[in-house]
């Protein structure tokens, strides 16, 4: 495609995605602070200008990758029947989506007053908080009985990602290992 200057342009298809996607690939793989929107760009084939469009500086970026990993957590943790299977499709998550659960959990990362990324996070809190309902109703304190509930998941899932677990696992399911741990922690 030629403009009225003679320049070939691009048109790409779903410039928003195939930037977080890219994003996505080098939080993988060099952490967050390896981003820059030209690069991102240049990867999608698109002007250095173009990603500005959808995220407008890289903050914007990371809030959008943040907003996305939490809507893909609420997801994860949907219609889970106990607190335990809840753990285990936390950790799964994190497994899954390593870049999105290091950009989630770093707010200076981020925009904390977006509403797309505010109400994200609340889907996700909403699905942990039912998790911990029933367990909870007998405590004093049910907001403490969550908070050590999501510390145990959050705790196995990052030692998971920084392979603190690889030897202590040995080759066996995070899952079915956190399965277990949570079974000797809340019964």
């Amino acid at each position: 495609m030629t403009s009225g200057t003679g320049r070939r342009t691009y048109h790409h298809g779903d410039l928003r995605q195939a930037v977080l996607s890219a994003a996505l690939d080098v939080i993988a793989t060099e952490g967050p602070g390896a981003l820059s929107l030209r690069d991102l760009a240049r990867r999608a084939g698109v002007s250095h200008a173009a990603p500005a469009h959808h995220f407008k500086d890289r903050t914007g970026l990371l809030t959008a990758i943040a907003a996305q990993g939490y809507d893909l957590l609420a997801e994860a943790l949907a219609d889970a029947p106990d607190l335990r299977e809840r753990g285990v499709r936390y950790v799964r998550f994190a497994a899954a989506h390593p870049a999105h659960f290091q950009v989630m959990f770093q707010p200076d990362l981020h925009r904390a007053d977006d509403p797309e990324l505010l109400a994200a996070k609340e889907r996700a809190s909403a699905e942990l908080r039912a998790g911990v309902t029933g367990l909870a109703a007998g405590t004093a304190d049910p907001r403490a009985t969550g908070i050590a509930a999501w510390s145990l998941a959050h705790g196995f899932a990052t030692l998971l990602l920084t392979h603190n677990l690889d030897d202590p696992l040995a080759g066996r399911d995070p899952g079915e290992v956190f399965h277990a741990l949570a079974g000797l922690t809340f019964g």
